[in-house]
């Protein structure tokens, strides 16, 4: 479930910073936890933690479903890190501890993996059916990571990961109910606009680097005007898709949605991360939404 495309942390720590071993180590440490990518991991548990509480989850079952999505989207950080590493050397990118020399390349694959197994048994233990869904979103995520980001499917991983949240949390509930068709729908919608708005920043800078994702594909202003379009639907199916009218906060998430989703791109020539700014605004509000209606049927 990832968003680990664009997000370079800042304020890395140079290993030759440190006037001894004890600093050395504790530079690759923050480096290490910098390479996680914090920003996208840590927002993609606290809001599975949100779901997984206002879904009637439980305190322990809730800590547990979210200790697994946070080892998944480490995994995942460190993942993208490492292999990037040279590439990112070669380019001159600043704020990526595993190509600038804070943490080695090594280092962080090895904690990706552990976090993998890791990831691997808290998922099960959530049960099986909501446990293969969360990995399947991992697995994508992975796969983003070693082959999809730069081809025309990158925005696959983002849907089938976004997709599954939802999902895996209404699985984890006792008896796993089913997850309400439209829970699944928007959080797919949601993370196709992530991957938009996330390397929108940067489809220049990727292009010279031989990425050829989506968005690189449809350029610059192709994604401004696509944008808009998967917000929009993600709110206007949780909105719409519970049977019965629309109610006041429906109708209060669409007007929300489409001044943030319009705003955001149209903004995006003066602030480079006004689009991305935009998303998270509209999915604020999509998560109030599915606080409010629950993941889950019955």
């Amino acid at each position: 479930m990832d968003a680990t495309e664009r997000v370079s942390p800042a304020g890395s720590v140079p290993v030759d910073a440190a006037p001894s071993g004890t600093g050395r180590r504790g530079g690759r440490f923050v480096g290490l936890a910098l390479a996680c990518h914090p920003g996208p991991a840590l927002a993609v548990t606290a809001l599975t933690c949100a779901l997984a509480l206002g879904s009637g989850l439980g305190g322990p079952r809730s800590a547990l479903v979210t200790a697994a999505v946070l080892t998944g989207q480490l995994s995942v950080g460190w993942c993208n890190d490492a292999y990037d590493a040279r590439r990112d050397a070669r380019a001159g990118r600043r704020g990526k501890p595993a190509s600038d020399g804070t943490v080695g390349a090594g280092a962080v694959w090895a904690a990706a993996v552990v976090a993998l197994a890791v990831c691997v048994l808290l998922s099960l233990a959530c049960g099986v059916l909501a446990g293969t869904v969360h990995l399947a979103a991992v697995a994508a995520a992975w796969l983003y990571n070693l082959r999809l980001k730069a081809t025309a499917l990158s925005w696959l991983p983002y849907v089938a990961g976004f997709g599954a949240l939802p999902a895996a949390v209404a699985l984890s509930l006792p008896g796993g109910p089913a997850p309400r068709w439209w829970t699944v729908a928007a959080g797919a919608l949601l993370g196709f606009a992530a991957h938009l708005a996330d390397t929108l920043p940067d489809i220049t800078v990727d292009r010279a680097a031989r990425i050829r994702g989506l968005p690189h594909r449809l350029g610059d202003t192709g994604t401004r005007l696509l944008l808009p379009l998967p917000l929009l639907g993600a709110t206007a199916v949780l909105a719409l898709g519970p049977p019965g009218p629309v109610d006041a906060a429906g109708a209060a998430a669409l007007v929300l949605a489409g001044a943030a989703a319009f705003a955001g791109p149209a903004l995006g020539r003066r602030w480079r991360k006004a689009a991305l700014a935009g998303a998270v605004a509209v999915a604020a509000a999509d998560v109030a939404l599915l606080l409010v209606g629950g993941v889950a049927t019955g």
